[in-house]
């Protein structure tokens, strides 16, 4: 595993490298960072490059002023050409993108933008879907808490709701380990997320228009995202790859970590860029 560093907009961006062959980012959503893919990333990383960023704002990564979601999909951008260099390459190439919740808003700004250089994507608990009213009040709401009482008494309270009960009361552990993660996420990360995620646009489009494959896993107790919602993007694409995990709320990767790990892994065998 190498860690890498980059400079966008004047702060420092940090992503993992590791393994070989066609070329995969892991995204992360909000208030997380690259650290909730590593029950993904020993086996995937036997048979792909793996990139796993993190998003301006979290973990390793500074806070951009004035970012969006199509700001961070120019991140994410930046990232491939960094490591494309590294890698002593001169011509394009296709990679796949794999975004979680707010991850996957970022892949979806990522193929409006830059279409020819996605193999293929996957929307990993998220959805093409702009918020509703009754969503964005949501946020609005979680955006006066964390100004009024600060981020990690807001993630504490939050990060638990993220999986099923009967998880959270028999994997303390695994809950209490991603709370004790979020600790240092500053205020003006979290609402700038919210505030992006609020501001982004329909993108049902862009399911439409985007002719390869694209991945949906989905999660039957998620009430971020909720199963009906999701289902009702899945017939978009031409090519539509639908998954849904019976026993996952919205951190599947963390609650049925074999069996994501197994969807992804067949998906980017067959799908992932050549």
């Amino acid at each position: 595993m190498t860690d890498n560093k980059i400079l966008y907009q004047q702060s420092t961006i940090y992503y993992r490298s590791v393994g070989k062959g066609k070329k995969v980012m892991l995204l992360h959503g909000f208030a997380e960072d690259g650290r909730i893919w590593d029950n993904q990333i020993d086996f995937l990383k036997k048979d792909f490059r793996l990139l796993i960023p993190d998003i301006p704002g979290s973990g390793q990564s500074e806070f951009i002023k004035n970012g969006n979601i199509a700001i961070y999909a120019d991140v994410i951008r930046a990232i491939l050409t960094d490591d494309f260099k590294k890698e002593g390459n001169t011509g394009p190439e296709e990679v796949t993108l794999i975004g979680h919740s707010m991850g996957g808003y970022i892949a979806l700004a990522f193929a409006e933008k830059y279409p020819k250089q996605l193999a293929s994507f996957g929307l990993f608990h998220s959805t093409a879907f702009a918020d509703n009213e009754d969503k964005k009040m949501a946020r609005k709401k979680a955006i006066q808490f964390i100004e009024e009482h600060g981020s990690f008494p807001f993630l504490q309270t939050s990060i638990p709701g993220l999986f099923t009960e009967t998880f959270a009361e028999e994997h303390t552990l695994v809950v209490n380990e991603l709370i004790n993660q979020s600790k240092g996420f500053n205020p003006s990360s979290l609402i700038q997320y919210y505030e992006a995620m609020m501001e982004r646009p329909d993108s049902t489009r862009i399911l439409k228009e985007f002719k390869k494959p694209i991945l949906f896993i989905i999660g039957e107790k998620d009430t971020i995202i909720p199963l009906q919602s999701s289902l009702q993007q899945c017939y978009l694409p031409a090519q539509a790859y639908v998954h849904i995990l019976k026993n996952s709320a919205h951190m599947g990767m963390l609650e049925e970590t074999d069996k994501s790990t197994e969807i992804v892994y067949n998906f980017l065998k067959e799908h992932g860029n050549g």
